[in-house]
């Protein structure tokens, strides 16, 4: 007897799927969405530096403060005409030589004068080379007046000149009225200074001689600064350049101040430039310091190079002639 299987349970199941379709109520099932995919964001790795551009600030401009001008007071300037010169001396120069790297003569280290308008390398300074100085002098003043080789007192190097003051005719320098460039073409006192030596050693142990090597300070003590609005005596000491062929610098102290007796000299310095160490001659041997005579075994120059000197004038007495660093009269 054969058996079959009934098609009724297939056929039930069928219709209940058919009519769950058609039943409200039911959800129907909408097609499945993918997910759109966002752009991959990669992290800084740790080598690598995230660079945060800031926004470009103009900064404000630095406004410089103005300098502030010192005003000297002045009463009494020194004559703009100065009359005929009472002392005149006449020193030896180097322009004659200069081609041959060399001065002439003129330079004698055991009694403190100096020809050395030259470098290092004997190059000439024309500016440094003293012709001759003069003294004169009004009601109020003194006018001592420094003719040079050259033109430009306020060449490139930088030139000192100075008048030193021997009040005691003893050798040994009192005072020193020094001008600093940049140098004025009109009276000035702003460059101006005068020092004291105020214990007897710029000339050493001995006045002319080289003490060398020996150690001092020179004109140590400032008693007078141009510059200082507040000095005692703000009209003590002037100076000015190129105010005529045998004046290419001029300077202008007091008579009150100086006297009517002392000794006086001059000097260009371009080279040390420092009035604590004169006499230079104090401060260096011969052979440290070298020779601008070709002849000299301590040629060239050395340590003491770019000055001139002249011997020393002396005003308002006789004396011995005798005098230490005085000119000889001729």
């Amino acid at each position: 007897m054969k058996i079959h299987r009934s098609k009724f349970p297939f056929s039930i199941l069928f219709i209940v799927s058919l009519l769950a379709c058609s039943f409200p109520g039911i959800p129907q099932s909408s097609p499945t969405e993918l997910p759109t995919e966002s752009p991959a964001v990669t992290a800084p790795s740790a080598t690598e530096t995230q660079v945060v551009t800031e926004p470009t600030v103009t900064p404000f401009p630095t406004l410089a403060l103005p300098t502030a001008t010192i005003t000297v007071p002045h009463s009494l300037i020194p004559s703009t005409i100065v009359g005929k010169a009472k002392v005149t001396i006449n020193d030896v120069t180097s322009v004659d030589t200069a081609a041959e790297n060399r001065a002439p003569y003129g330079d004698s280290y055991n009694i403190s004068l100096f020809e050395r308008p030259f470098t290092q390398d004997m190059t000439y300074l024309p500016d440094v080379d003293i012709v001759s100085y003069s003294l004169a002098y009004d009601e109020k003043f003194f006018y001592v007046s420094i003719e040079l080789i050259g033109t430009n007192p306020n060449n490139a190097i930088g030139i000192d000149y100075a008048v030193e003051l021997d009040i005691n005719a003893d050798g040994f320098g009192d005072y020193l009225i020094l001008g600093r460039a940049p140098h004025e073409v009109n009276w000035a006192t702003h460059n101006v200074q005068i020092l004291k030596d105020t214990d007897h050693d710029t000339g050493g142990l001995s006045p002319e001689r080289s003490d060398a090597p020996l150690p001092g300070n020179g004109y140590d003590t400032v008693v007078f600064d141009g510059n200082d609005p507040d000095a005692e005596d703000t009209d003590l000491a002037w100076m000015r350049i190129n105010a005529g062929s045998k004046a290419t610098v001029q300077f202008a102290f007091k008579r009150t101040f100086a006297g009517e007796n002392f000794m006086f000299g001059v000097m260009a310095d371009a080279g040390i430039r420092n009035a604590e160490d004169y006499d230079y001659v104090d401060r260096f041997t011969e052979e440290e310091a070298g020779s601008p005579e070709r002849g000299e075994k301590e040629y060239p120059l050395k340590a003491l190079y770019a000055v001139d000197n002249v011997c020393r004038a002396v005003y308002g007495f006789k004396g011995t002639g005798d005098e230490p660093r005085r000119c000889l009269d001729k």
